[in-house]
């Protein structure tokens, strides 16, 4: 791909494409690719309008909008970089990360799912930020129709000045981790390290111009933005944006749109199981691709079987490695599939080292070291922080526990904050929700330390359990005696309407492990 930056490829797709739609809107609008270039720069001329110079920072906090993907790529034209803002953050969390960013513009909308957004972030204090464009409200003097009629003062030639200026180190996004530890890190990432790393994406995936894309990943997510949007613009495939998840109406979408890819945690899928189907046309369905946590075996097998996709992909990734490390391949196995998260793509490499700092043997558990181009440059402002994760030699010590097969396919099994000692054993809860997912009462589980007096700590099980199921911990504590070696058995068992999770599919078990 020989393309410098994000938006390059947008141009370059738009000259390939043409009027093949790439976005089909929420609300009915079919946009082109040559209709999408066009809106990009339009956009971009209002950035420049504006004041946006090379190397400024514009956050976006909004839903799954078309004109997210707009004003994204016309940002990046202009020079900036993308600061998206989860859909779920409240003011001040919200305001921590524009300060951190020292973001410049704020593009939101004026009400999603009750969040008020202008209101939540006015009363912080966030003295880098210069103004809030509406992206949803075309009659407002700050809405995004407004602020493209600024951009008309900028000639085109000018915009192709400051597009041409731009090469692939060119920072293109900081997208911050989800700060489950402390405060969130922006992770900087440039324009050639997510072109490379999302050229070898699509084409290991298989995605063609004929793929349709049911986008239900959140924007502001690497899954969502560079392993949703970005790979279908990179391929030509047509993107159909979901608000907001809701397992009846992916149901219809799936069929209406004849939907062939779809991405996702594994809780959408869990949900699309969980949804009556009976009668409905899912042939179109192609490709499901899945991660985020850990996959249980048995659920790989129930997306083929029962909602009938032709192949299921696996594949592993943090946001400061682009979002990818590692997938699955066409010819791999049912097992392999299930089981791990494929081989290091193309000049990445991958090692599990012990807390020695030595290398583990094939098949033994240690921490996940990376290394490869898909590294990011840094945490933004935060040398210490860069300096505790990349290490000598350029690896990045992911903080994910893993074992590596000898051929090289790596399965995930744990976060190394989530390991836990009982009896003088390390457990990985990640090995006993495995085990437990396959009881035929459980629908989700998800298991923490908890302190025992006598064993340091043992295992307490969060479970949801499937509709009619007795919620017997009893029961279940007893089946799992006669499946599991004793220190991995939960010494408790909780039944939870819904297990917390975060925006991007995560369990955040931290919540789990403060409730007790």
């Amino acid at each position: 791909m020989d393309c410098p930056t994000i938006p390059h490829v947008a141009l370059d797709s738009a000259k390939t494409y043409g009027d093949k739609i790439a976005i089909s809107t929420p609300g009915g609008e079919a946009i082109g690719y040559a209709e999408l270039a066009r809106r990009m720069e339009a956009a971009a001329r209002a950035f420049i309008a504006a004041g946006v110079k090379r190397g400024d920072r514009v956050a976006i906090w909004a839903p799954n909008l078309d004109r997210w993907i707009v004003a994204t790529l016309g940002l990046q034209a202009a020079g900036a970089a993308v600061v998206p803002l989860n859909t779920r953050y409240k003011g001040r969390e919200a305001a921590y990360i524009l300060k951190k960013s020292r973001a410049r513009i704020l593009l939101t909308v004026g009400n999603f799912l009750g969040n008020d957004y202008p209101t939540m972030i006015a009363g912080e204090d966030v003295p880098c930020l210069e103004r809030i464009i509406l992206l949803d409200d075309d009659e407002a003097s700050n809405g995004w129709a407004a602020f493209l009629k600024e951009g008309e003062a900028v000639s085109r030639d000018a915009y192709e000045a400051r597009l041409g200026s731009l090469d692939g180190e060119d920072v293109c996004d900081i997208l911050f981790t989800s700060g489950t530890t402390g405060n969130p890190k922006g992770v900087v990432t440039t324009h050639g390290q997510n072109i490379r790393c999302y050229d070898i994406y699509s084409r290991g995936l298989g995605l063609t111009s004929a793929d349709r894309l049911l986008s239900i990943n959140p924007f502001f997510h690497s899954f969502g933005y560079k392993a949703g949007w970005l790979c279908a613009i990179l391929r030509g495939a047509t993107l159909f944006p979901v608000l907001s998840f809701d397992p009846a109406k992916a149901v219809d979408m799936l069929e209406e749109h004849k939907i062939s890819w779809l991405p996702g945690p594994p809780t959408i899928f869990t949900s699309l199981l969980d949804s009556p189907r009976e009668g409905r046309d899912l042939a179109s369905l192609r490709l499901a691709v899945t991660g985020a946590t850990i996959v249980p075996t048995v659920l790989i097998q129930r997306i083929l079987d029962d909602l009938g996709f032709e192949r299921v992909v696996t594949a592993y990734g943090l946001s400061e490695t682009c979002g990818t490390v590692s997938m699955c391949e066409p010819d791999d196995d049912i097992e392999t599939i299930a089981t791990t998260s494929g081989r290091a793509i193309p000049d990445m490499e991958v090692r599990t080292v012990g807390v020695d700092g030595r290398d583990v043997a094939a098949g033994e558990p240690g921490e996940i070291w990376v290394r490869g181009p898909n590294v990011m440059r840094g945490y933004l402002d935060d040398p210490v922080a860069t300096a505790e994760a990349i290490v000598e030699g350029g690896w990045l010590r992911t903080g994910d526990i893993g074992v590596m097969r000898a051929d090289g396919c790596i399965s995930i099994t744990d976060r190394a904050k989530d390991m836990f000692i009982c009896g003088g054993f390390n457990v990985y809860p990640a090995e006993i929700e495995q085990i437990l997912i396959q009881h035929p009462e459980v629908a989700e589980v998800s298991v923490v330390g908890a302190p025992d007096d006598r064993l340091g700590e043992v295992g307490h099980a969060y479970i949801v359990s499937r509709p009619g199921a007795a919620k017997d911990a009893k029961a279940l504590i007893g089946w799992s005696r006669d499946n599991m070696a004793n220190y991995k058995v939960p010494r408790a068992i909780s039944f939870v309407e819904a297990l917390p999770r975060n925006a991007s599919g995560k369990v955040e078990k931290f919540k789990l492990r403060d409730a007790g």
